[in-house]
């Protein structure tokens, strides 16, 4: 490579990562609430091709912006999954925020904190105090970063999908300082393959046990079971599975929309007969793109151009 076609290189380079306007900020400006003393021992490691972060105790917002002639004033927040043991950052974090960007739609990636009784004083709270903390910040900046305060959605794979889905059934109560009473309810829900209900008999075991321990009572089993949270307060959803999740049963997905539908609040679901779970934006059984339909579910209800 010669030195003029290294710059333009290096120039395009540049220009690229500045296009995607990418920032990553503290959650919490300064103490972390629901925290014990603790040192960072952050890890990430690279298995089968996914990025995993583990032991989050310091949690981050990482921003991806639109060029300002795309953007369109819609943002998703996203939670990448990990039965709360770790954070799925690439496949169902990164790479789904740089879609967003393309459709024009300003997306956050939330780097949530694992539930560790070492670490937090109510672990069962911390992932969601991450959630509801996400929401502020973006609302609160929302003109900063062009964005219309009342087009803020919440996304989440797997167990990030039971935090989204938490996120959306329980913004009433803040678990986070709230003084200047911002709304924390997002606008919609996107859910793939979510953890929904924590119940015995469709609940993901391995997430309900990080999150609420091993024996937990059954007021907090009701509490975090989603699907009995459901109000016609309850934000629009948009919800993706597979037949053959044999790590999150489907039914997760089934009960959360059945009960969207009685509380008149809309809705749309849709069941791969194959995929399994952990497939992120592609599943390779099919040649339907899920990412297509969320789109065009995003566009019916007003919240990105057709």
């Amino acid at each position: 490579m010669n030195l003029a076609s290294g710059s333009v290189f290096v120039f395009s380079f540049l220009t690229a990562i500045m296009s995607l306007g990418q920032t990553t900020i503290d959650l919490y400006p300064k103490e972390i609430p629901n925290s014990k003393p603790s040192g960072n021992d952050e890890t990430t490691e690279v298995r089968d091709g996914i990025s995993l972060v583990s032991k989050i105790t310091r949690p981050t917002l990482t921003i991806y912006l639109p060029l300002k002639e795309k953007a369109g004033g819609t943002a998703v927040i996203i939670c990448p999954g990990g039965g709360y043991w770790v954070n799925a950052i690439s496949h169902e974090g990164m790479d789904v925020a740089k879609q967003f960007v393309e459709m024009g739609v300003t997306a956050f990636v939330v780097k949530y904190r694992i539930p560790n009784d070492a670490t937090m004083i109510r672990k069962e709270i911390g992932p969601l105090q991450d959630a509801q903390q996400a929401i502020k910040i973006v609302r609160q900046r929302a003109s900063e970063w062009n964005i219309n305060p009342n087009r803020i959605g919440i996304m989440g794979f797997s167990a990030g999908g039971h935090l989204a889905s938490t996120a959306g059934t329980h913004f009433k109560e803040a678990f986070i300082d709230n003084p200047e009473k911002i709304s924390l309810r997002p606008d919609f829900m996107i859910l793939i393959y979510p953890v929904i209900s924590f119940n015995d008999s469709i609940g993901h075991i391995g997430s309900r046990n990080q999150l609420i321990g091993e024996h937990p009572s059954k007021d907090r089993v009701h509490y975090f079971s989603n699907e009995l949270q459901i109000t016609k307060e309850t934000p629009p959803a948009f919800l993706i599975h597979a037949s053959d999740d044999e790590e999150v049963k489907p039914e997760n997905s089934l009960v959360f929309y059945e009960g969207l539908i009685k509380k008149k609040v809309p809705a749309e679901i849709h069941i791969y007969q194959r995929g399994g779970h952990g497939f992120g934006l592609n599943n390779e059984t099919t040649s339907d793109s899920w990412f297509d339909r969320c789109k065009n579910w995003m566009a019916s209800n007003g919240w990105v151009k057709k």
